[in-house]
């Protein structure tokens, strides 16, 4: 599967509200965020709590231009939490953190505009 990236692009052929909620996305608060090296393009290590329900989860995410390690514990972000786990080099991702590209093509973190409770879902 290719995702495009290029905000021109045209929008993705057309899905039934029922398939949109087959897609699991909850917000959760960053616990800790660390280095790894060993990954391919530069990503960071992180633990992200999604409540007593979902728990914590990790998740391999290539934030390194837009995000220093230390200014991510505390912040809130989305992700899909129902996707199988995927193997990153020698890292088991669990969820998928999202995000959108910049005019660069480097990673914005997608997250609430204001503090909502961990685990709450997009609809």
């Amino acid at each position: 599967m290719h995702l495009d990236h290029d905000p021109a692009s045209p929008a993705g052929e057309a899905i039934s509200f029922d398939d949109f909620l087959k897609v699991d996305i909850r917000v959760g608060t960053i616990l800790s965020a660390e280095p790894y090296p060993e990954a391919r393009k530069p990503a960071y290590k992180l633990l992200i709590d999604f409540g007593p329900v979902i728990g914590r989860k990790k998740s391999s995410a290539q934030i390194t231009v837009n995000y220093a390690l230390e200014d991510l514990p505390g912040r809130q972000v989305a992700a899909v939490v129902n996707f199988p786990p995927r193997q990153i080099g020698k890292f088991l991702s669990e969820v998928l953190t999202l995000g959108f590209a910049d005019e660069a093509g480097a990673v914005v973190l997608f997250a609430p505009d204001r503090a909502v409770p961990d685990g709450s879902r997009l609809f």
